[in-house]
């Protein structure tokens, strides 16, 4: 696969920590070979993540992060450059710490390490400035230079070395089907969606279908009807689009197993079991509960949105509570949960596996159960136990 083939979200993140003016952004266009971040003498140039997918080879497809400094500069400029930097670190699976070499390591610096080894991300210590007189590098340390390129070409094997890519440990859906089957994907035509194009988690389920020598029939909720009745045997799998979800199972004869891309991706990410109990959560909302709506990614809002329009009417008919609702989109998450009373969040496939991982221990730790889009909705129908039926080796426990 690719870099254009590549999303965002599969690609190894790669975060360049450290203090202002160690030479980060100097350091990020040395490895990359691109002028990706702009530099400065002046400390403090980068004020936000800078957030770059390329080919980095021997790695092949990643995201390059530059950070901007974690030292305190003066106020509230810096407390926001520190909270940029400590956000960055949650989608990081691998960060360079950039030292000062013609200063050596601070205080600043042993912070970030500790930071790293608490949230278990492999790091490596780019000693820049080597060209300079200074004080002798800390061992384990890899001396550079961003100026002449010394010490480039090592920082990017170590950097290969420490990215191990573990394939999922269940695929999207080809271990529930086998050699020769079919399935029925419905797709709806999703105007938030560009245009000529299928969502991600649609074509990464198709593919995934093809892997498994099955065949993927694609029709919009109103074929699915005239579709089932035409093909002239039944499918192994219906799946569908949440946002559907009601039409589709009544359209669907009660013999076909029927679940959702949403169900899916989350039993793929380990999360379906606190997902069902997440969603179970609205049995017990009472007036004046406030429930967090979270999207991993950004899109022009529709009039009929899903995310703030039709989940919030879905959850106040399915409740007959008077609930507040808030709503968050893109890297935006807060920090602190203990205000909701449950998080709905959508599938995260523009997300990366650390940071929706992060966001699944927020709550965890806060005690604030969380769901995601598609269960909710399944709850909402009183389909999801017909969902979940796809999966018969599902047992508590083994979905988180």
């Amino acid at each position: 696969m690719d870099l254009n083939d590549t999303p965002s979200a599969n690609r190894p993140h790669i975060g360049f920590f450290g203090r202002r003016n160690a030479g980060k952004s100097s350091l990020v266009n040395a490895v990359t070979g691109q002028d990706l971040a702009i530099v400065s003498e002046i400390a403090g140039t980068t004020t936000d993540p800078v957030y770059k997918s390329m080919e980095l080879l021997p790695l092949g497809p990643v995201t390059i992060i530059d950070t901007p400094g974690v030292d305190d500069d003066a106020g509230e400029l810096g407390r926001r450059r520190a909270l940029r930097a400590g956000q960055a670190l949650r989608r990081a699976d691998a960060a360079v710490l950039v030292v000062d070499g013609a200063v050596g390591g601070t205080a600043d610096d042993e912070e970030l390490i500790r930071r790293f080894r608490a949230a278990d991300i492999p790091f490596v210590v780019a000693w820049n400035k080597s060209d300079r007189p200074g004080p002798e590098p800390d061992p384990g340390a890899l001396a550079v230079s961003a100026l002449t390129g010394a010490g480039v070409e090592a920082l990017k094997e170590r950097l290969a070395r420490l990215i191990v890519r573990e394939e999922a440990k269940l695929r999207i859906v080809g271990d529930l089907i086998g050699p020769g089957d079919f399935v029925l994907l419905v797709v709806p035509i999703d105007l938030a969606a560009p245009r000529g194009r299928l969502i991600l988690p649609q074509q990464q389920t198709i593919r995934d279908i093809l892997e498994a020598d099955a065949a993927a029939v694609v029709v919009k909720e109103h074929e699915l009807r005239e579709t089932l009745a035409g093909l002239g045997r039944k499918p192994s799998l219906v799946i569908t689009d949440s946002q559907v979800f009601a039409k589709v199972a009544a359209d669907t004869p009660r013999d076909v197993r029927l679940t959702s891309f949403s169900i899916l991706f989350a039993r793929r990410r380990g999360f379906l079991d606190e997902a069902v109990a997440g969603a179970r959560t609205l049995d017990r909302l009472i007036d004046g509960d406030r429930v967090l709506v979270a999207e991993g990614c950004t899109h022009h809002r529709q009039c009929d949105d899903i995310g703030t329009v039709k989940l919030p009417r879905w959850i106040r008919h399915y409740t007959g509570r008077k609930i507040e609702f808030a709503f968050t989109a893109g890297r935006d998450f807060p920090d602190d949960l203990s205000g909701y009373r449950l998080i709905v969040h959508c599938g995260g496939c523009m997300l990366n596996g650390r940071e929706m991982a992060h966001r699944r221990r927020q709550a965890l730790d806060g005690g604030t159960p969380l769901t995601n889009y598609g269960v909710l909705i399944a709850h909402t129908q009183g389909i999801l136990e017909r969902c979940l039926e796809v999966f018969p080796r599902l047992r508590a426990g083994e979905g988180r």
